[in-house]
């Protein structure tokens, strides 16, 4: 979450990636992270040279110079020079051996951006392109080493903006076609990106650089000629989810709880049978079983009025866990209700777990597998992930 002074705003990053034809990893590498401490964001593009291991192994290491020297509150200028002072130059083609691009945006979103060689960066505030300020440096490396330009864009955020950051597989995706002699070039970008939220202005960051690198595989014929990639950072008014798993400590918290969930102003989700029979209990409301949704790693999930999901406890939180470790892929699948619960997970930006403290004996049964972990450590390891792999802001308290 970040705060301005034009009031609560979250930061939303998207990306998505396709390889060139017949390679096995991408070229291109994206990175980000979120400093709690700070309210500060940090990104990175970065296209090695060429495709394949070779290029991911240069993108990956300019990609984490960037990223460490921003975080160490490197002026971005100064860590791109660093990079550039790092990497080599090709020697034929006279090119460095990765581009990149850098973003640091800070608590009151200023953001500060260098791009060296990656296509324009694009800026829309409520469907229309904008201009950030930009200057050009031109660094040296060596007397005998070509110049290399660097483009310094300062930038003032408003909830609602969008930054779209593109590798060169995206812009000269369809190269020599009927549609785009010249490739999909930023221009033609700007206008198909304008159409996309005219139509849909709340489409998510994640949604929208998939569709971006979707179309650009299209105009490739499904066939990429180089490694796709897009990112797209959102600047928008936070979702909430509360999550409630496990009853009270005292059985006279009860209300308390079922008074909690009532008056969250976001989404709702229980995770516990025992848990959803008190909070209907209290306010006077059924569950109704969704028997369709069962599966052979969960139990069904069920709803009850004003609750978004419920679902079995600490066994479906283990298998969120389990598949959150294991990365996620987009679109998520919601055929069972460990699907559902990720996809109201990472659809969220804050995310509130309610955890309850009384102990189920259940759980503590050796005979049941090991994976059953006591739903407390459950919790925090599905924080860590939601916390490092996906910027998610989470808070988890206990009832």
């Amino acid at each position: 979450m970040k705060e301005s002074h034009n009031g609560e705003c979250y930061i939303e990053i998207g990306f998505s990636q396709v390889a060139k034809e017949k390679e096995v990893v991408c070229g291109d590498v994206f990175m980000s992270k979120r400093i709690p401490e700070e309210n500060r964001i940090v990104a990175v593009l970065s296209d090695g040279l060429g495709s394949g291991v070779r290029a991911n192994v240069l993108a990956t290491l300019t990609a984490t110079m960037g990223l460490h020297f921003t975080l160490h509150r490197y002026e971005p200028q100064e860590a791109a020079r660093n990079i550039l002072s790092a990497l080599p130059v090709d020697k034929v083609r006279k090119i460095s051996y990765s581009t990149f691009t850098l973003v640091d945006i800070d608590s009151e979103l200023n953001t500060s951006i260098v791009n060296f060689d990656n296509p324009d960066l694009l800026f829309i505030r409520s469907s229309e392109v904008i201009q950030g300020k930009e200057k050009r440096q031109v660094f040296q490396k060596g007397r005998r080493a070509v110049e290399r330009s660097l483009k310094y864009i300062e930038y003032k955020a408003c909830p609602g903006d969008r930054i779209i950051l593109v590798s060169d597989g995206v812009s000269q995706s369809g190269i020599g076609s009927v549609l785009y002699p010249f490739g999909w070039e930023i221009p033609e970008i700007k206008n198909w990106v304008k159409g996309i939220l005219e139509s849909k202005p709340d489409i998510s960051a994640q949604e929208l650089a998939s569709r971006i690198v979707g179309h650009a595989h299209t105009n490739d014929a499904f066939h990429a000629r180089d490694d796709i990639s897009g990112a797209v950072i959102y600047f928008r008014r936070p979702r909430k989810l509360l999550l409630c798993t496990g009853p009270p400590f005292h059985p006279e918290d009860d209300q308390r709880l079922a008074r909690r969930i009532v008056e969250f102003p976001g989404q709702k989700i229980i995770c516990g049978g025992t848990t959803a029979e008190i909070v209907g209990r209290e306010l006077g409301r059924q569950i109704e079983v969704h028997l369709e949704s069962v599966s052979a790693e969960v139990p069904p999930f069920s709803m009850m009025e004003g609750i978004d999901l419920i679902t079995e406890g600490v066994l479906t939180l283990g298998k969120v866990a389990s598949r959150l470790e294991k990365g996620v892929t987009y679109p998520i699948k919601k055929n069972d209700a460990a699907g559902l619960l990720i996809s109201y997970l990472l659809n969220n930006d804050q995310i509130f777990f309610l955890t309850g403290t009384r102990i189920n004996e259940a759980h503590q049964d050796p005979n049941l597998p090991v994976e059953l972990e006591i739903r407390r450590n459950v919790v925090q390891k599905i924080k860590r992930l939601l916390e490092e792999r996906f910027l998610k802001e989470v808070h988890v308290d206990f009832i």
